[in-house]
């Protein structure tokens, strides 16, 4: 199992951004996928996840601005943000069966929401 997260970097407030997680040694869309974030000094937090039924979920900060998403064809995890806020500054990564005994999770990529 392995998971390549890509796609961040330094945005302005108000701004978007699409992290990928292309996904390798599994077919994505037969699991559970996450983002979990870890901003500095804190905690790590739940996202998102899409399930195996292509429903999805979020934590109530980034409903109706962040969107879970994949592509079947590339096995490749999606989180498209928009309107981001500073608050939104942490490290993103993505998760195989997110709080499960086999999750999975990338080396995670920087966003940084600054102006």
């Amino acid at each position: 199992v392995q998971l390549v997260e890509s796609g961040g970097g330094l945005v302005r407030p108000g701004g978007s951004l699409r992290l990928s997680c292309a996904a390798s040694g599994f077919t994505l869309k037969n699991y559970a996928m996450s983002w979990v974030r870890q901003a500095p000094g804190k905690g790590l937090e739940w996202v998102s996840t899409i399930n195996s039924n292509t429903e999805t979920y979020y934590v109530d900060s980034v409903k109706g601005r962040f969107s879970i998403f994949r592509d079947t064809a590339e096995n490749t995890l999606y989180l498209q943000m928009s309107s981001l806020k500073p608050g939104d500054t942490a490290v993103y990564y993505c998760e195989k069966e997110f709080g499960t005994m086999n999750s999975h999770r990338g080396q995670g990529t920087q966003v940084t929401v600054s102006s």
